[in-house]
């Protein structure tokens, strides 16, 4: 019967066989690379938040003039004809969501390698990154939600 549980040692493989360290420098090098990506997906997660109050009309919590109108972001054109029509914008933060997703998600698989310097780099990385990137988002009716796979 296999335990899931933490364990601490510098030999750890991280997402794929061939992502493997056995030394402490290895080891470092796995953890500034985990710390980094921590950060970087907060970053897009910013960039993606700022993107939705662009395509939303606001910046900074205010409304800019084009905001003003009560047109949809995906507007039938036509009629009934049923075409959809998407803003740059709202495709723009489609992409940075996917990319973001998918970056939360290896996030997680490296979390579950059980490494307890691992778990400390990711949680850390998000940590900072949220200091420095999200901490003062400007719109604060948009839902945060802690896990960084979501």
């Amino acid at each position: 019967m296999m335990h899931m549980t933490f364990y601490w040692s510098r030999e750890v493989t991280i997402l794929v066989n061939s992502w493997h360290a056995k030394t402490w420098l290895s080891y470092s090098l796995s953890l500034l690379a985990c710390l980094l990506a921590s950060i970087f997906y907060q970053y897009l997660e910013n960039r993606r938040m700022r993107l939705k109050l662009i395509a939303a009309g606001s910046v900074k919590g205010k409304p800019s003039p084009s905001a003003t109108t009560d047109e949809p972001l995906l507007q039938k054109t036509g009629g009934g004809g049923g075409k959809v029509r998407w803003s740059a914008a709202r495709v723009g933060e489609a992409a940075l969501f996917g990319i973001n997703s998918g970056i939360g998600y290896l996030l997680m698989l490296v979390v579950m390698s059980f490494n307890g310097g691992v778990f400390l780099a990711v949680v850390l990385g998000l940590s900072i990154g949220y200091l420095l990137f999200r901490s003062e988002d400007q719109n604060s009716t948009i839902l945060e939600n802690p896990c960084a796979c979501a």
